[in-house]
């Protein structure tokens, strides 16, 4: 067994539930989950196994992301254009970011400049955001409708699922002279594509240290794509997933993937050094969301009929 059910955490019932991205704040312990029925980011003390606030005003909460080593904590209000800025400590709200596009959902942070990408699911365009200002630096158009997106620091670059035609499109930050001559402007640059032989790019994550993006499919399949040949290499057909997937984490101490399917409600494990299906976990319908903590080698399953988050901890 790969991951065992340490315990459940209750969050506050609402009905129906219905949850989207989550992270893990790191250093704290403290997980931020979209709640998009609600409105609002729930924080659960990963430690403590207890829910412990609720951060209103985020209609159609969404994506959520934290950047670690910055602390602080994005989450796209996809239903009114807006990205809170929360502080992982107090877990206040900081301030918000707003004129963003009208669908915001997809985060990736850029740890070299302290950028963050809002991939929009309406407009079709990633935007780069000087999140201390609310400044929009560039902005971008997509081939199609954006999923997950991450940043990838080996090569500075950001990768974006997207849905159709599908494919990673990739994008980098770039110093451009500006058109009277005067000064520099970040300006985000379409470096190509990926294409991905399967219908509906959805999760995605990465393998730093063997530079390999991994890449859950509606088709109901995995791929990995080797990042330094740009060349998707699918996985055995002999480990299909079990439904359509939505979140991936990858937990590089273990090589584990692990991968989250609402429809039968599972998440699959997969062995990305076998390149096998090591383990299969029953979670509950619809749960199609989880986070991921390394340090502490503990999941969290998002459950939306139970209104209840699943604890799993690495054997």
């Amino acid at each position: 067994m790969v991951l065992s059910l340490r315990q459940y955490i209750d969050i506050p019932p609402y009905s129906p539930s219905k949850f989207d991205h989550a992270d893990v704040h790191r250093s704290t312990c403290q997980i931020f989950v979209a709640h998009t029925a609600n409105g609002s980011i729930e924080v659960i003390n990963g430690e403590k196994c207890l829910h412990t606030s609720t951060i209103p005003e985020c209609p159609e909460a969404s994506g959520v992301l934290c950047a670690q080593h910055d602390n602080l904590i994005f989450a796209a209000a996809r239903g009114v254009g807006k990205i809170l800025v929360i502080d992982p400590v107090s877990q206040s709200l900081m301030r918000e970011i707003t004129s963003i596009g009208s669908k915001p959902n997809g985060l990736a942070w850029d740890t070299r400049r302290r950028h963050l990408l809002v991939a929009d699911v309406e407009d079709f365009k990633a935007r780069l955001i000087d999140t201390s200002s609310g400044c929009i630096l560039s902005i971008a158009k997509l081939p199609g409708r954006p999923r997950w997106c991450i940043y990838d620091y080996n090569s500075d670059r950001f990768l974006i699922n997207i849905r159709d035609p599908p494919c990673v499109f990739m994008l980098v930050s770039v110093k451009e002279i500006d058109g009277r001559g005067k000064g520099e402007e970040k300006v985000l640059q379409s470096i190509g594509s990926i294409p991905v032989p399967s219908i509906g790019p959805h999760g995605l994550d990465m393998d730093k240290e063997s530079n390999r993006a991994f890449v859950a499919c509606d088709g109901e399949e995995i791929f990995v794509l080797d990042l330094k040949k740009e060349k998707p290499i699918r996985l055995s057909s002999s480990i299909p997933i079990a439904g359509e997937p939505d979140v991936v984490w990858y937990n590089p101490n273990r090589h584990y993937l692990y991968c989250a399917i609402g429809n039968p409600g599972v998440i699959d494990v997969i062995d990305t050094e076998k390149m096998t299906l090591a383990e299969e976990i029953h979670t509950e319908e619809g749960v199609h969301t989880f986070a991921f903590d390394n340090v502490r080698q503990q999941l969290y399953a998002f459950l939306p009929h139970s209104c209840r988050v699943a604890v799993y901890k690495e054997k």
